[in-house]
């Protein structure tokens, strides 16, 4: 994909519009962006702004494909992105609006609301075969669904219940979940360390002010709470990556800010910069965001102003503007760059 979609990567958006589109651009070697044009998922988006997920777009590990949800016909699409453009190569029923998904060695799941339920794929040939699915708790309003870094255990993040479920994984078939308290309420996105820290965003029912973060450590696929939640004095933080292990980046979509956490090697939570990065400031509308494979540039969507935001990552974590693009709706969701 390096020589066909871009000098060093890409990013990709859906539209979530009626006639959902993947958006694609293009990654030069300094981080810009150029819009490498649009195309049909075969599904349709539920035509909102700020659809309520975390990994409504996601690349396949293999990096030659991406899946998108279609959260307005409860199917998913896949696109073979290893030409010189995105090519869909199906679009699969799902059921119950998807708005979530995660892979790891061609095992898919996505995660499916309105009567929430998990329902898994296994990809072959830009193909998905479906291999079964497990229904979630009645309210359980889930908002992510994730896989750990080995493959071992699916991770779910659960608004209505203020609860995180686990499920061990074998043979792309889930065992019986675990469940642990939320330390904060509203646990809405998260990330996932190589060693099994899981970095969670709280948004506190959306109450101003009160977004905070904490951590949990993940072993033989029991949860545990390392750091309590820790509030940035921002509002609305709802999505969160991972940097080498080392620093965890949340957006705050009610005021624009990219706020930054130090890791420690046991796991534990540091506030070091509430407003790291700033999209505009006070103003709603910064959302999905990703690292850039090599993890040297972060980008976000700010669906409010239509545009996509983008930052250099130092050796220390430390965020500079490398500038912003338009050409995505208000609806635009989702962002996974490679």
């Amino acid at each position: 994909m390096d020589s066909e979609m871009g000098a060093t990567g890409a990013v990709y958006v859906q539209s979530n519009e009626p006639d959902n589109r993947l958006i694609a651009f293009r990654r030069a070697a300094d981080g810009s962006l150029t819009e490498a044009g649009s195309w049909s998922t075969g599904g349709k988006g539920n035509d909102t702004a700020h659809l309520t997920s975390q990994g409504s777009v996601i690349i396949v590990g293999d990096g030659r494909h991406v899946i998108v949800t279609n959260a307005g016909s409860d199917d998913v699409s896949v696109f073979d992105v290893s030409g010189t453009e995105p090519r869909l190569t199906q679009t699969v029923s799902v059921g119950g609006a998807p708005t979530s998904a995660t892979e790891h060695d061609g095992i898919v799941f996505v995660l499916a609301t309105g009567e929430p339920a998990i329902v898994g794929f296994r990809l072959g040939q830009g193909m998905l075969e479906r291999i079964g699915s497990r229904d979630l708790q009645a309210g359980a309003d889930p908002a992510q669904i994730g896989f750990t870094a080995d493959g071992k255990t699916l991770v779910v993040t659960q608004r209505g219940t203020d609860s995180i479920v686990t499920f061990p994984v074998s043979g792309g078939m889930l065992g019986e979940p675990s469940s642990i308290p939320s330390s904060g309420p509203t646990p809405y996105g998260f990330a996932i360390s190589s060693t099994g820290t899981l970095v969670v965003t709280e948004a506190f029912g959306a109450q101003m002010g009160k977004a905070a973060a904490s951590s949990y450590a993940l072993r033989d696929g029991e949860l545990s709470l390392v750091t309590g939640s820790i509030g940035n004095g921002r509002s609305e933080i709802c999505w969160a990556v991972i940097k080498d292990d080392r620093y965890a980046f949340t957006t705050n979509f009610a005021d624009g800010a990219v706020s930054r956490y130090a890791m420690g090697a046991d796991g534990s939570l540091t506030l070091e910069d509430a407003a790291a990065g700033i999209a505009t400031d006070g103003q709603t509308g910064l959302r999905d965001e990703d690292l850039s494979s090599d993890g040297a540039y972060l980008y976000a969507i700010d669906a409010d102003t239509q545009r996509i935001v983008g930052w250099s990552v130092g050796t220390d974590g430390a965020l500079a503007s490398i500038g912003s693009w338009e050409g995505v709706p208000a609806t635009v969701a989702g962002l996974a760059a490679s």
